[in-house]
């Protein structure tokens, strides 16, 4: 099956890449959440729409994403969620929340796309995140969950 990429997907490509997938891959996942559209002669009109909105987004230069990098790496983001008595959290911390409280303590804004978890983040504690700022740059994050 071979579609066109509407958002980043780890392995597999970026924004307004034509990907060949298998079957079931593309119309039980890629499809249904949106990450894809089905190539037709009409979509490939939208990848160059949709690459220059990427481009617009990313970071342009190598040395512009090794400085954002040693910001995020120096800086400690910490993080307020609900939590019962025992530690568990009431519900999960998404790449979305992450980018928040990054822009929260003063560091860069970061793409919520970009920012890769590992896990599910269900209970307080120290976490290491990454975050893909560059195709060859990727900073780690250190990340308290604390609770609030």
């Amino acid at each position: 099956m071979k579609l066109i990429l509407t958002q980043e997907v780890t392995g597999l490509g970026t924004p307004g890449d034509v990907v060949e997938v298998k079957d079931g891959y593309g119309r039980n996942y890629l499809l249904p959440r949106g990450l894809a559209v089905a190539w037709t002669k009409g979509g490939e009109k939208q990848v160059s729409s949709i690459r220059k909105a990427r481009r617009a987004r990313e970071i342009a230069s190598l040395e512009e994403a090794q400085v954002v990098r040693s910001t995020l790496e120096s800086t400690p983001v910490r993080l307020t969620a609900r939590a019962g008595s025992n530690g568990r959290l009431f519900g999960a911390v998404t790449p979305g929340d992450v980018a928040d409280a990054v822009a929260a303590v003063g560091g860069p804004k970061v793409d919520r796309r970009k920012v890769e978890l590992g896990r599910p983040i269900k209970s307080l504690g120290d976490y290491t995140v990454h975050v893909r700022l560059h195709p060859e740059v990727q900073a780690t994050v250190k990340l308290q969950i604390v609770a609030g």
